[in-house]
């Protein structure tokens, strides 16, 4: 059986293994044999292989031989043919595989921040934790980059404004909180104001009001969190960083993620969460905490979400949480089983809010749970006390 050795470059280890033992004994059938397989096993991942070298562009059954570059899929072929019926010309519209951008972004990324592995200091942990308590400083949509006029909008804010606020908040958060033992660094999503140097929404190309050149961002974001997680190593035995994806940075914020995880490589009490999933758990005796941006689930959602994606864990706790940002202001939903708050943000109003009416507080908090009784303190920095100081 003749093999396509262009659909090489398209498949994975297990579909190359399959065209190696099809060349090798002469039939899907025989190969299948050989591998001890069924023969549907390797003919559907041979049917697979084929539809995914077609969404590339590459299906010469159909005259489709223009490859789309990787991160890209085929919308549609259209193909001019002459009168003996010979094709003479081929336009091929494509659009941006999103799933696979994702994937190749958190690639590169993984790649890119091997420079700073290891490069954290090692902080001495407290001589003092209590072992029952854990702390929760969520970050509500920091949208580190916004730029806001203050004559449009009524407060200004830029990427300064932005990293004062936010180190102010976790300096008078970490020291009013108690000694527990783990704390839980929480970035509810949109930590960056643009995905990219565009400046606009990623999924409606909305335009984006941005202060400074996109690295620059990225760079001040780095080092804002940076210096959150070692400033929470100051009180707490143990720091969980879990950056969620927002709307507005569902690639960009990968880079803060896997350069944090990085630069923290070698400090064995930091543990930073690069699972890509939506929606993100975490078990701490009877509490279970759930936290997800907002944009694709709402809160009357949640509870049955928890209850499908954790079964075990929801029937060994009593007190389960929901933490959520993307609406910008300070809701809770009390449902059956679980509480659903959505946290404010630090930044100010852009100018669609402010024109939108628009008018939340702003503020940042650390939520004290115990692993017996949950959430049993809350501590709380408005941004007022952080512009006065």
């Amino acid at each position: 059986m003749a093999i396509d050795q262009k659909l090489r470059e398209f498949a994975s280890e297990r579909q190359i293994a399959y065209l190696d033992a099809i060349e090798k004994h002469g039939s899907q059938r025989a190969a299948a044999d050989a591998l001890g397989v069924s023969r549907g096993t390797v003919g559907n991942a041979i049917v697979s292989l084929q539809q995914k070298a077609a969404k590339m562009g590459y299906s010469p059954e159909h005259d489709w031989t223009h490859v789309v570059p990787d991160g890209f899929r085929v919308q549609g072929v259209s193909t001019y043919y002459d009168d003996e019926g010979k094709p003479r010309g081929q336009w091929v519209k494509s659009a941006v595989d999103h799933n696979r951008a994702e994937e190749l972004v958190r690639e590169a990324v993984s790649v890119l921040s091997e420079n700073v592995r290891g490069l954290a200091p090692i902080t001495e942990s407290p001589k003092r934790v209590l072992g029952d308590l854990l702390c929760v400083y969520p970050f509500g949509d920091p949208h580190v980059g916004l730029y806001v006029w203050a004559k449009e909008c009524g407060e200004a804010f830029d990427l300064e404004i932005g990293r004062r606020l936010t180190l102010g908040a976790v300096d008078r958060l970490v020291s009013s909180a108690p000694p527990a033992e783990t704390a839980i660094l929480l970035l509810l999503g949109d930590v960056f104001h643009a995905d990219d140097g565009t400046n606009r929404t990623p999924q409606h190309h909305n335009p984006l009001d941005v202060d400074s050149r996109y690295v620059k961002v990225l760079q001040v974001g780095i080092e804002t969190y940076r210096h959150a997680i070692l400033r929470a190593l100051e009180k707490h035995a143990r720091v969980v960083v879990k950056a969620i994806p927002g709307n507005h940075d569902p690639h960009a914020i990968w880079s803060l993620a896997f350069t944090l995880s990085a630069y923290f490589s070698n400090e064995s009490r930091v543990e930073v969460d690069l699972g890509p999933a939506k929606h993100w758990y975490y078990r701490f005796g009877k509490v279970l905490i759930g936290s997800t941006h907002g944009d694709t689930t709402k809160h009357g959602q949640l509870g049955g979400i928890m209850a499908c994606d954790r079964a075990k864990d929801w029937g060994e706790t009593l007190y389960r949480y929901w933490y959520t940002g993307h609406i910008h202001s300070k809701s809770v939903t009390e449902l059956p089983g679980v509480l659903c708050e959505s946290f404010r943000t630090l930044a100010a109003q852009d100018s669609y809010a402010a024109g939108h009416g628009y008018r939340a507080g702003r503020d940042m908090q650390c939520i004290v749970h115990h692993r017996e009784f949950g959430e049993i303190e809350r501590h709380r920095c408005d941004v007022g006390m952080l512009e006065a100081a």
